[in-house]
């Protein structure tokens, strides 16, 4: 084939293109000025289609308009699409940002300490440098203290529930929503706040400690609880989920044993040196970490927890040796409540629900004010 034919007609001509070009010569493009015909066929009104577009009055004024302002209109909103502030249509209510020191970031947006505030939508990531710290301020909430080098999303911001993730960081909370409302994610573990101010520590590895300063939290995992009332810390591990707490003022070795303990597995009789002297160094205050060993072991080391915490804390009624041995759910209850620790019916409302907003009313303002006083 001459391809030069194809171009411009200057070359020989493939016979198969003439005959495709005389196949289609009857649809060949030819110029002509359009000529509208002298009358088409009537419309109802009796004047011609024609005549219609010469005078230009074959559609009355007000239709014409209401076309054309239904077509801006849908232009107009085509328009905010597309350049829309995507922020300000997440879901949720926005939390007030007041950056008290350095410079953090909330996406690649950069805030400056002394720049006033700005709002943190659902969805959005609040960062912080090594010499930035920073306000979230919820007023129904509360107010989420964020220290340096720390990363924080804002997952979830409706009236029954306030959710964040913590990934890396230090956050300091002292929240007023009634119980459960409020919710920290973290690579290990999520807490779940029970009407309190805490401290929430995430490593970069994923592993977390949680000190309480009021009120209690809890911390759970797939299944795994642990309850941390005021004055008591708890790790979390990946892979592992939430430790064992204990009440800061517990000796060093305790402690220690402790951790240790926790480590080496929910196997039975492991860790058994590490038991031996948790429970030879146990106060009756330290009954909150026995209550809780009691359904981290098996068999005989069960049993060795249990006569510790009875010989220190009698069981209340309705409470047998034999039901908390087979980790009798309302037997394990009763006793926690016994501990003076509160009513863990709160903690078994949260797992069971999803509108805690059932639960007791809002603090008061009394409560509140104690607790920004008592807040690190």
């Amino acid at each position: 084939m001459n391809d030069d034919y194809l171009w411009d007609r200057s070359g020989a001509p493939d016979p198969e293109v003439q005959r495709l070009e005389s196949l289609l010569s009857e649809f060949r493009h030819v110029e002509r000025p359009l000529v509208l015909p002298a009358d088409l066929p009537a419309a109802e009104d009796g004047l011609s289609f024609a005549h219609l577009l010469r005078k230009g009055r074959g559609i009355p004024w007000f239709p014409r308009f209401a076309a054309a302002a239904v077509v801006l209109l849908v232009l107009g909103f085509g328009i905010f699409l597309v350049f829309r502030p995507t922020d300000k249509l997440k879901a949720g209510t926005p939390w007030v940002v007041s950056n008290l020191e350095g410079t953090a970031r909330i996406g690649s947006r950069t805030i400056s300490s002394g720049a006033g505030t700005t709002n943190l939508f659902v969805g959005q990531t609040l960062t912080t440098g090594s010499a930035s710290r920073v306000s979230l301020w919820e007023n129904d909430l509360g107010e989420i203290r964020v220290e340096p080098n720390s990363r924080v999303r804002l997952l979830q911001s409706g009236p029954d529930r306030k959710r964040i993730q913590l990934d890396v960081g230090t956050i300091h909370a002292a929240i007023w929503a009634p119980p459960t409302q409020f919710v920290v994610d973290t690579p290990s573990a999520t807490a779940v706040d029970l009407g309190c101010a805490y401290t929430l520590q995430v490593a970069p590895d994923g592993s977390g400690t949680i000190r309480t300063t009021l009120g209690w939290v809890g911390f759970h995992l797939h299944g795994r609880d642990s309850f941390i009332p005021a004055g008591a810390m708890c790790f979390t591990r990946p892979g592992i989920g939430p430790g064992t707490p204990c009440f800061e003022d517990a000796s060093a070795s305790f402690r220690e044993a402790l951790q240790a303990f926790d480590l080496a597995g929910p196997s039975a009789g492991a860790g058994s040196a590490a038991l031996d002297k948790i429970l030879s160094e146990a106060r009756p205050r330290d009954g909150l970490t026995l209550w809780h060993l009691l359904s981290r072991t098996f068999g005989g080391e069960r049993a060795r927890i249990y006569d510790r915490l009875a010989a220190m804390i009698p069981p209340p009624a309705g409470v047998t040796r034999e039901g908390i041995l087979q980790l009798d759910p309302h037997m394990l209850d009763l006793y926690w409540n016994t501990l003076g620790l509160g009513d863990i019916s709160i903690w078994r409302f949260w797992e069971q629900s999803s509108t805690p907003n059932a639960l007791p009313g809002p603090a008061t303002p009394q409560k509140k004010q104690s607790l920004l006083k008592k807040s690190p």
